[in-house]
């Protein structure tokens, strides 16, 4: 059931490991790289919601979640296929609006899936599963521009935009990845049929932009308490966590390769260095959301995301005396437990505390609070970047590691459990 989340994933983790690099082989300048990454939390903010709304409304022949995954993945692979053809920023820019709405489609009418799939009990195993897939994906799409190295591709082989061929042959697999794995999810486990009472009450109420407007405003007005204790939490955690793909390279180049030119041999080892970094936090996360499982049904949710965040953040403190490839191992080991907590407990403690009629448009919303960070982090970055960071991308990573630590205390205030009802506020 998961593996559709593998493809979803390993398209993430291309653009949070390619992205920036990208858009500096293209010519765009450090301090404007945030809002060059505007495009995932826009879009977020305004599909999401509205998918999450349409999915719990719909009863299709193929699904109710089901048209809204494959649709996202069709046009995520043919986003990722032009990607990294593109002759000029603007272009590059306007194909990452794309790939993340389509992303967005895909993603939480996936998570809405594997919450009406399975019981209760077995929901923490099936968030923290997806947890799994999403480090092994994102490892091997890091991972990717190394191996295509080590099979005999050139590094300093470019275009003439000065985008690496190991690059473009990394987006072409996921672009692969991405249908194939989502197909073969939705063929292997098909959603269970609505029951009569569901079928009736979404067949007897017509759907407009009107009914949509008013579930979601009723579903703010109903947020369950431990919901909105997420908030403060995600707000911390999801700033530092966008800032921190956005600068590592450029952190990385300056510490370990005495380099801010994006033009150089040097600043592509940095960025072939960064994906091998990142490959070792996600494969990190990938084992690590596995010894989780035991761990949350025994101390829950909350103590083990807290645990989790605490070590991200002092993870991305020590960054900064980084001056060796091996010293990076550390670092990378709670970054990456970090990342398997944050991809897999926030939903765990979500699930219980929402009612199951409206999971789509409950997981939406709270994809807000994944984007409105990324959006504030988009808008303020570029004004801090210089006057109070010193135009120094390892500042950034301080300050993500300084959020990190205000997430685990965050975290630690949310109520868990629930009734399974919205109306505990």
């Amino acid at each position: 059931m998961n593996l559709g989340f593998f493809g979803l994933q390993f398209s993430f983790g291309l653009q949070q490991a390619n992205m920036s690099p990208i858009y500096s082989f293209l010519g765009a300048d450090e301090a404007s790289m945030p809002l060059l990454w505007l495009a995932g939390p826009i879009t977020g903010l305004l599909v999401q919601p509205l998918v999450g709304v349409l999915s719990d409304r719909t009863n299709s022949r193929f699904g109710r979640r089901a048209p809204y995954f494959l649709i996202g993945a069709a046009l995520c692979s043919i986003c990722l296929f032009a990607m990294p053809y593109s002759p000029v920023l603007w272009v590059a820019a306007s194909l990452l609006w794309i790939l993340d709405a389509a992303n967005n489609v895909a993603m939480e009418p996936y998570r809405a899936y594997v919450s009406d799939r399975l019981d209760p009990a077995q929901q923490g195993a099936g968030f923290l599963m997806q947890s799994a897939f999403t480090g092994l994906a994102q490892t091997l799409a890091y991972l990717a521009p190394t191996l295509l190295v080590q099979a005999g591709v050139s590094a300093d082989l470019i275009d003439g935009n000065g985008i690496p061929e190991i690059t473009r042959i990394a987006f072409l697999i996921g672009a692969v990845l991405s249908i194939t794995t989502i197909f073969y999810s939705v063929l292997r486990v098909p959603e269970l049929p609505l029951d009569p009472q569901d079928r009736a009450h979404i067949a007897g109420e017509a759907f407009t932009a009107g009914s949509a407007l008013r579930d979601f405003a009723a579903a703010l007005r109903d947020m369950p308490r431990p919901m909105r204790q997420l908030a403060v939490a995600m707000l911390f955690q999801w700033f530092a966590m966008f800032a921190y793909w956005q600068y590592i390279a450029f952190a990385l180049g300056r510490s370990l390769f005495a380099t801010a030119d994006a033009g150089s041999a040097a600043f592509r080892q940095a960025v072939l260095t960064t994906g091998q970094a990142g490959a070792l936090y996600n494969f990190v996360a990938f084992i690590a959301a596995f010894a989780m499982m035991p761990l949350v049904r025994r101390v829950g949710a909350r103590s083990v995301h807290a645990g989790a965040m605490l070590l991200s953040g002092l993870a991305m403190l020590s960054l900064c005396l980084v001056t060796t490839r091996l010293g990076l191992i550390p670092a990378m080991i709670g970054i990456g437990i970090g990342w398997a907590s944050l991809m897999g407990n926030p939903y765990v403690m979500l699930a219980s505390a929402i009612p199951p009629a409206r999971t789509g448009v409950y997981m939406g919303i709270f994809n807000m609070f994944i984007v409105v960070p990324m959006m504030i982090e988009t808008l303020v970055m570029p004004l801090i970047y210089r006057p109070l960071l010193g135009g120094d991308p390892r500042n950034v990573l301080l300050l993500s590691g300084a959020m990190m630590l205000v997430a685990a205390a965050a975290t630690l205030r949310v109520k868990e459990g629930g009734t399974g009802t919205a109306s505990a506020r």
